[in-house]
This record gives C-alpha cells, sequence and structure tokens, in this order.
C-alpha cells in the first residue's frame, strides 16, 4: 500500500496555548518502499505515526491536511471507520515492547484475540494457528507462545510485538522505534528481521527512528525532521554523501567512524530544541544554525526539488553553500 501525506498540521492545544508538534508537512511512501522517519525526541515523528493511525493521544488533534492510504483519506473517515483499517491495512510495531505486552496474560491470548477482534469470522483455533506460524516468520519456537511475557527476553519480546502487528495481514508496517533498549547485537537481529520481512511479504514500512545508522541499514529513502518540519529528504545514499541542510549534516558528522582519527572530536549540534509552544520565526533551526544569516530568522524557508528526489527547506542557496562548508570539515581541510 501506498501513503501520501499532504500539508499535515498536528498541534497539542493546551491552556498554555498550541503547541505546534507538526507544522505542513507532506511526503509520499509508494508500495513496497521502506522509508526512515528521523529527527531528535520532539521533533513529531511518533505524532505522525499516530496521526496516521488515528491514534493521536488527548490532547492532539490533526488541525489541516489530509493522509491518503492507496487514496483513501484517512483523515475523514468516523472511528468505526478507521477500525476496518487499524491492523487489518496498516499496523505498527509500538515503541517500547517491555511495557506493550499485558505481563499477566499468556502472548498466545495477546496475539488471538487482536485477530479475532478485526477479523470475527476467524475461530479461535485458526487465530492460533496464525499465530504459531508468525512465531516461525520471526524466527522463534512456536511453543513459545503459551509463555507469559515476563519469560521473555527483551528481543523476544519485540518480535512479539511484531507478529502482533503482521497478525491480520497488514501491507504498511510502522515501527516506532522498534530497537528501544535493546542491546546492539539484538538490534542487529531486529532490523534484519524487518528487512526481510519487507522483502518476503511486499510489505511498506515506515521506520521511526533518531539513529541513522539504522536507516543505512534498513531503508531506502530518509525524511528528516527537526522540530515538527520535515527539512530534507531523498535516498539514504545521497543524503549520507551530500547532505543538504545544516541539520542533516550535524546528525550525520555526529555518528562514530572508524575512518575519523581517534584525536578527532565528534561533532555535536549546539543548543536546544525549541519551544514548539513557541517556535522561532522563519526557519525553526536558525537558533542553533552555525551557518544562519537574517533572511533565516524572518522568512520560512519552502521545500524545494534539489535534485531529482532530493528535497530541502533552507535558505542558503539551497543548502549549497553549507554542504561545500561541511564537505570540507569531514575531509578535515
Amino acid at each position: 500500500m501506498s501513503l501520501q501525506v499532504k500539508d499535515l498540521k498536528i498541534y497539542y492545544c493546551m491552556k498554555r496555548g498550541d503547541c505546534k508538534a507538526v507544522e505542513d508537512i507532506s511526503f509520499n511512501i509508494e508500495k513496497g518502499e521502506s522509508v526512515g522517519l528521523v529527527g531528535e525526541s520532539g521533533c513529531g515523528k511518533s505524532t505522525v505515526a499516530y496521526s496516521i493511525l488515528r491514534m493521536l493521544p488527548f490532547p492532539g488533534q490533526i488541525v489541516d491536511g489530509k493522509i491518503c492510504l492507496d487514496e483513501e483519506d484517512l483523515s475523514s473517515l468516523t472511528e468505526e471507520e478507521m477500525r476496518k483499517y487499524r491492523w487489518a491495512k496498516i499496523a505498527m510495531v509500538f515503541q517500547g515492547a517491555m511495557n506493550a505486552l499485558n505481563p499477566i496474560i499468556r502472548v498466545k491470548e495477546q496475539i488471538t484475540e487482536a485477530i479475532r477482534q478485526h477479523e470475527p469470522n476467524v475461530s479461535k483455533k485458526e487465530a492460533l494457528e496464525r499465530a504459531r506460524e508468525l512465531f516461525k516468520l520471526v524466527g522463534m519456537d512456536p511453543n513459545r507462545i503459551n509463555n507469559y511475557p515476563f519469560e521473555f527476553s527483551g528481543g523476544m519480546k519485540q518480535r512479539a510485538m511484531i507478529v502482533m502487528a503482521l497478525a491480520c495481514n497488514p501491507k504498511f508496517l510502522i515501527a516506532d522505534e522498534p530497537t528501544t533498549a535493546l542491546d546492539v547485537t539484538v538490534q542487529a537481529q531486529i532490523m534484519e528481521l524487518l528487512r526481510k520481512l519487507v522483502e518476503d511479504l511486499g510489505i511498506t514500512l515506515m521506520l521511526i527512528t533518531h539513529d541513522l545508522s539504522v536507516v543505512a541499514e534498513t531503508c531506502k529513502r530518509v525524511i528528516i525532521m527537526y522540530a515538527g518540519k520535515i527539512v530534507e529528504s531523498g535516498s539514504v545514499l545521497e543524503i549520507f554523501a551530500q547532505p543538504l541542510h545544516p541539520y542533516s549534516q550535524g546528525l550525520i558528522a555526529s555518528i562514530p567512524s572508524i575512518e575519523k582519527s581517534r584525536d578527532q572530536a565528534l561533532a555535536s549540534i549546539p543548543g536546544q530544541p525549541p519551544n514548539l509552544l513557541e517556535p522561532p520565526t522563519g526557519c525553526r533551526f536558525h537558533p542553533r544554525c552555525q551557518y544562519s544569516q537574517e533572511i533565516c530568522s524572518t522568512e520560512d524557508p519552502p521545500v524545494e526539488e534539489i535534485e531529482p528526489d532530493h528535497y530541502v527547506a533552507c535558505h542558503l542557496s539551497s543548502g549549497r553553500i553549507v554542504s561545500e562548508k561541511y564537505n570540507r570539515v569531514i575531509r578535515n581541510e
């Protein structure tokens, strides 16, 4: 299934004012694609995911924009109509598998309940058999389905959550920080599993993470968010080789590399993310940007296609001036 998000605006309406969590973002994910949504904590990644499933926590609300799944506008559906889409067509692996499963109910009962809630005609026996087959698919012993969640390791819980997300055969999968609280070895196993599922089942994947190295290994395209806005998007290869937005460059430069000298300090982005109750005028990144100019503080840069399927929102000659300086820094010139 394909996803089209157009001019999406999401606010958390509170007594202190409206927190502008997502502001006028647009992107497409084609059928069978694997796309990473990247940014610092609080930039709006998970808010976008919950809005797609129409599961925004109170007091969040979609103020404007469209979310279309295969041309069907999900943002206009009633709650009853939306239930026909959740898990049947689009599903989510939630962040923090440690807390997502009920610890006092056997895993098989939690998975079969999800299947039968969305497919009433499926018998309990058929649902159990489907769950066992999915356990095999994710590399787990089907007999472990009789266990309680507290008898699983962190990696096994995450695999069980993936099984639950796949239980109703969705064609679009959202994975929200699927490697949270897992050690490096298990992280690699989970990401390899997701990559295999995309290839074998033809699932469209939207991976939400703050770790660009995870995206590099799993996704074909990447969308980079900062303070509720998309600042850059394009193919993983192109953005890693030639990032154009100062924020993208800062994220990539902060990744440890065996090619860097041991004496060379990792780059960092100074400052703090803005308060989205009162976001800065102009480009939201300009208070932290070392290349900031006067226009950056007054005008919000439009998203422009610099090269085929490579988009950036930056006033500095569409990011090219910044890119040249960045490459000299990376080469240690």
